[in-house]
């Protein structure tokens, strides 16, 4: 499998979609044709989370409303994993083997806010790859969060809705507070620099 690094260079950075738009708000389509196309939008995906800055990336991010994520991201013991992930299907941990890890999360398609969210702290994800064949990933620490993340995009939730009201109205401010660092083509165009007081 290419490195993020190899994919991003075959592809064209996209703008990054917010929250405040319908893509994000709807279920994505199953992925059935694993040819150039979808190959040249997983490119598109790495170069665009590549300049994000981000660990995850789904479809509805960069505007299209298919199943598939991408992820560059460490796992509880720090060891990078990257991939691509078409048709995820999440099965989380259950009874005794259930702990939450209320670490604080952010989105690319909300730039400039985080908040503590509970989530199980182990996930494991199967699915299929650019290429159609199976693939499961037995996700623990921010790696388990990144394929709950972005398989909640495919699902048409933003982590936003998982939050309480609370939680939610800090967020929100803490995004406006931030938004006029983000241009509405961003990454295409850089972020801004925030001044000093």
């Amino acid at each position: 499998m290419p490195t993020p690094r190899e994919w991003a260079a075959k592809g064209n950075v996209r703008r990054v979609t917010r929250w405040n738009e319908p893509v994000m708000h709807s279920p994505t389509r199953p992925v059935t044709e694993f040819g150039p196309e979808l190959h040249q939008l997983v490119a598109d995906m790495f170069a665009t989370m590549e300049v994000a800055e981000g660990v995850g990336l789904a479809a509805p991010q960069v505007g299209v409303d298919l199943s598939v994520f991408i992820y560059h991201c460490p796992d509880a013991d720090d060891r990078l994993h990257h991939g691509v992930v078409c048709n995820p299907v999440i099965t989380l941990p259950e009874g005794k083997d259930r702990r939450l890890d209320a670490t604080e999360e952010g989105c690319l398609s909300w730039p400039g806010a985080y908040q503590p969210l509970a989530r199980p702290d182990q996930a494991i994800c199967e699915g299929l790859d650019e290429t159609g064949q199976p693939v499961r990933i037995e996700a623990t620490g921010l790696l388990a969060r990144c394929v709950q993340h972005e398989t909640d995009h495919l699902n048409g939730t933003v982590f936003g809705d998982r939050l309480s009201s609370r939680s939610r109205r800090l967020l929100d401010r803490q995004h406006e507070q931030l938004a006029h660092l983000y241009p509405d083509d961003w990454p295409i165009s850089p972020k801004g620099v925030q001044k000093a007081m």
